[in-house]
């Protein structure tokens, strides 16, 4: 009788756990894009930092997590590498700008 009222707590339940740190990859991505000077670029550095290690903790196992949160996160690095880039193409622009005026 007891095998009937199992809850299925960790059989039947698929992908339905949050992959850690999603959110916070995405949120310091946008940040990372929204300030691109120096604070944005350590909010990038930073959520590449964390989207590795989600990352990396997502291919141990997969059906583990849900997928939107997956998504989630690579939209957060996605940003984050963004943000870095126009953090790259801001210094360039400041170094030319500097340049010139010599």
């Amino acid at each position: 009788m007891s095998e009937i009222l199992d809850t299925g707590t960790s059989a039947g339940r698929v992908g339905t756990e949050k992959l850690p740190n999603s959110t916070g990859v995405l949120v310091l991505g946008i940040i990372s894009i929204v300030l691109c000077g120096l604070i944005g670029a350590i909010c990038g550095i930073i959520a590449l930092s964390m989207s590795s290690t989600a990352t990396r903790v997502y291919d141990e196992d997969p059906m583990r997590y849900d997928e939107a949160s997956f998504k989630q996160m690579k939209a957060g690095r996605v940003c984050a590498i963004i943000g870095l880039s126009l953090f790259g193409l801001f210094i360039i622009v400041l170094v030319a700008v500097l340049g010139l005026a010599s």
